[in-house]
Parts: C-alpha cells; sequence; structure tokens
C-alpha cells in the first residue's frame, strides 16, 4: 500500500508541472475570537470565491488555469463540493461513490474521483491557496439520502485522508438550515473536529441564514459564516429577526452578539451576473458594485473575511454546454472570471490588511449622529487606534465625528473600491466634526472609502 501511495505522489507532482505543492500555516481563531490568524500569528483575511463544482466539472488543466487566475486576483480561499450529489461523478467520469452511498467511496488503485480531489487540493496548496470543502451538499441530505450512521462513516473517511493536507478547512452544510438533518450535521461536525485537529470547521447555511442559528454553541464550530442571500429589498418579504434585505452588515451585528464570541462573514453574499432573487432570468442582474458593497458593508461591521460569487464560475459553465445555464447564465466559466468584481476583491484585502488588522473593531461613532443613513445610503465605519475607514455606496458626504482615533491631527485620504487607489484629501484638526465629499455625483456604485490616519 505504501508503494501504491508513494507511486501516486510522484505522478501528482509530475502532473502539477513538477512544482513541489509547499505547505501552508494552519489557521486559527484570534485571542479577541473577532479573527482568523495562520499558526504563526500572522492576519489572515478570508477572501473566498465560490468554486463549487470545482471538483466535478474541471480537468485537471482547467482547475490549475481556474487556480492561477483566482491567486493572481488575491483570494486566498476556494469553496468547493466535495459532493454535489450522491450520484457525483467528475469531468473523466469516476463516480464518487459505490452504490450511491457516502459510507462507501470508490476507491481504485489508479485513476479515481478521490485521486482528482487530492491533486486538485495539492494544486491550490502550491499556489497558497486554502479549500474549503463542503463534504455533502445539503439537498440529498435532506432527501434522506444520507443517514448519522453513513454520515459518521464518511466524515471519519474524510478527516484520515486530507488531515495530513496542509490548506483544508470543513464547510459543513450546503445550503440548508441546520435544524434540517440535525443529527447527520452534528455528525458530520463532530467527527471532523473529533478526528482532524488541524483544521477548522464552519456549517455553510441556507440563504438569509447564519451557521449561529443552530450550532453556535457546538464546539465543533470554530467559526460562523453566513448566507445574505440573492434578494433585493423588495424581494425579501419575509418577516422575522434573520431576514434583513440587502443589509448584510445586519448579520455581523447579530452573531457579535452572541457568547462565546465567534468570528463571522458572508460566505456566500449575491453573485456577479446573476438575476436579483435568482429564478427570475429577466430580472436585473447583480453587478461589480453590488458585491463591492457587500464586501464593504459586512467587512467594517466587523466580518473577519468576504466570498465574492460568479453566476458563471460557482457553476463552471463549460464551453460544450449549449443549454442557458442556471440562473440565466449565458457567460462561460473561463470568461466570467475576468469580469471587474472579482478583479476588484484583491483590494477590500490589501486595505485591511495595510493597517493594524487585530485591533480594528465596528463603530458607528465615528458617524456624526443622525447622518448615518439606511439601505443604499447607509455608511459603514470601522477604525483602529490610529486609523478608521468609512464606506459610502452611493457617494453621498460623509461627517465624521472627532476625537475617534488617537492623535491631534489627522491625514484623509479617499481610497477607491475599484482600482485601489488614494486620493489625498487634507489634513485636519481632531477637534470638531468635519464633512467630506467624495468625487463624483452621488449615484448607487459610486463608491468609495474614507480613510483618516493620526499624524501623530
Amino acid at each position: 500500500m505504501n508503494k501504491v501511495y508513494t507511486f501516486f505522489c510522484c505522478c501528482l507532482l509530475l502532473a502539477m508541472g513538477g512544482v513541489k505543492a509547499q505547505a501552508l500555516p494552519g489557521l486559527k481563531v484570534s485571542a479577541n475570537h473577532r479573527y482568523l490568524l495562520t499558526a504563526d500569528g500572522d492576519p489572515f483575511f478570508w477572501l473566498g470565491d465560490t468554486g463549487w463544482l470545482l471538483f466535478s466539472k474541471l480537468t485537471r488543466e482547467e482547475a490549475v488555469q481556474y487556480l492561477e487566475d483566482r491567486k493572481a486576483k488575491g483570494f486566498n480561499v476556494i469553496q468547493a463540493m466535495v459532493l454535489h450529489t450522491v450520484k457525483a461523478k467528475n469531468v473523466y467520469g469516476d463516480s464518487a461513490l459505490v452504490g450511491k452511498n457516502v459510507a462507501r467511496p470508490l476507491i481504485k488503485k489508479e485513476h479515481d474521483y478521490w485521486q482528482h480531489v487530492d491533486y486538485i487540493v495539492k494544486a491550490a496548496e502550491s499556489r497558497g491557496i486554502y479549500v474549503a470543502m463542503v463534504p455533502v451538499w445539503g439537498s440529498d441530505v435532506k432527501g434522506g439520502l444520507v443517514n448519522s450512521k453513513q454520515a459518521k462513516t464518511y466524515a471519519t473517511f474524510l478527516a484520515n485522508r486530507y488531515k495530513g493536507f496542509s490548506n483544508i478547512i470543513w464547510m459543513n452544510g450546503g445550503d440548508i438550515k441546520g435544524s434540517d438533518s440535525i443529527q447527520v450535521w452534528n455528525t458530520i461536525g463532530s467527527t471532523l473536529y473529533q478526528l482532524d485537529k488541524n483544521h477548522l470547521v464552519t456549517f455553510h447555511p441556507r440563504g438569509r441564514y447564519s451557521s449561529s442559528a443552530w450550532f453556535h454553541n457546538q464546539s465543533w464550530l470554530s467559526f460562523n459564516v453566513f448566507q445574505s442571500g440573492h434578494r433585493d429589498y423588495s424581494q425579501d418579504t419575509s418577516r422575522g429577526e434573520w431576514h434583513y434585505g440587502e443589509d448584510n452588515w445586519k448579520y455581523v451585528q447579530r452573531d457579535f452578539k452572541l457568547q462565546p464570541a465567534k468570528p463571522s462573514f458572508d460566505a456566500e453574499p449575491i453573485y456577479e451576473n446573476i438575476p436579483h432573487g435568482l429564478h427570475d432570468t429577466l430580472a436585473a442582474k447583480w453587478n461589480a458594485g453590488d458585491v463591492r458593497r457587500y464586501g464593504y458593508w459586512s467587512v467594517f461591521a466587523g466580518g473577519c473575511g468576504y466570498t465574492y460569487g460568479n453566476n458563471a464560475v460557482m457553476q463552471m459553465r463549460k464551453a460544450d454546454e449549449t443549454e442557458t445555464g442556471a440562473y440565466g447564465a449565458r457567460d462561460y466559466w473561463f470568461d466570467a472570471i475576468n469580469n471587474p468584481g472579482a478583479s476588484q476583491m484583491i483590494h477590500i484585502k490589501q486595505l485591511l490588511l495595510s493597517r493594524p488588522y487585530l485591533e480594528r473593531v465596528p463603530d458607528a461613532t465615528l458617524i456624526a449622529e443622525g447622518t448615518q443613513g439606511e439601505r443604499y445610503n447607509y455608511l459603514a465605519a470601522t477604525r483602529g487606534k490610529k486609523y478608521a475607514f468609512v464606506y459610502t455606496y452611493t457617494g453621498r458626504n460623509i461627517t465624521i465625528a472627532p476625537g475617534k482615533i488617537q492623535g491631534n491631527t489627522i491625514k484623509a485620504q479617499w481610497y477607491n473600491p475599484r482600482n485601489g487607489e488614494y486620493i489625498a484629501i487634507e489634513t485636519y484638526a481632531n477637534t470638531a466634526t468635519k464633512t467630506f465629499d467624495p468625487p463624483g455625483e452621488p449615484a448607487a456604485g459610486n463608491d468609495w472609502v474614507l480613510v483618516l490616519d493620526s499624524t501623530d
């Protein structure tokens, strides 16, 4: 068995072009339980992409092409389904399971489904990318195709196979309420947690929910993620504590009120180029400006990262697919990876990591009383001891209260979320209310970040 494994590893490295994967540092939760760190203690800002069907639809060459692009654009996490369904096959026709039973992974000495997954995970590792692996998507679990006994056997298989990989994050669930088959989800989560101490575990919920709704107090849940969903304000007609329309920052605020404290962030906001509400393909489509807004709103509320999504990329729509893709997708993944929103995500990560990261807190009192606004006019504010960021989606005026950060004088700049460039404004005394007028005329998508730094 050792000879077979050694032979496979050699073939793996040769297939990757001779590149030896460098182990990535493990991830952990920060001491204040709000952020993620590497094992070395460096801040880790989760910048994810939803490559949900990466393992099943892309060839090895295509997977490398995709990962190279995401590395170049600053992404450091790919969220991907290990099993989209219990009938899962990869692009080479290899089935994942025997008899559609998750307790019976189909293992061969030569080419099989799991070796293909291994290859892609190693390819991601060599490019500095972590993979948030969803063991099995929620639909089949809810449909009764996975029971707790099978789930334990399957999770044991996954933990033992991947605990030695340096770049794994476990993302239990999959677009599902935790209350649907909760025993199965707890079995998967607890088994992964018990058998694989090297990797963090979370839960991907259905739209307009957070993992905290069901699993916040579970020891296996390392951090919370929420899916703010794809509906706009007019479409989100539901009522209740979890329904916030487009105000995804409210999920972070809600999670931050819970004890014990755990990090939280938006792991599935609206996707670029997908219809509002998903199902009406004639509806308006979310664009790059919307994607940026969801990112800055949620991160400035205290989120420890953000996941981008694209309609064609998340389903890896390929050129041989003659039918229109799900949710009206007409682009192909290899073209859609260059949509503008994807290229702009790196700027939020670069901004957050450019100042002392771990001291950052959300702080609405930076905004002068009565001027924070609501809906698209909402101003999101966050600060450290000697710096502050305030985001406006519409480019409306921002009025800052004095004395919220240290220093007698403050240097003010505009940060452009579209290209990451700064525009100098002025240096002013930190003693009185100050109003700033962003470049351009107020309009949806004329978004800017006001950056304030102490000069002392």
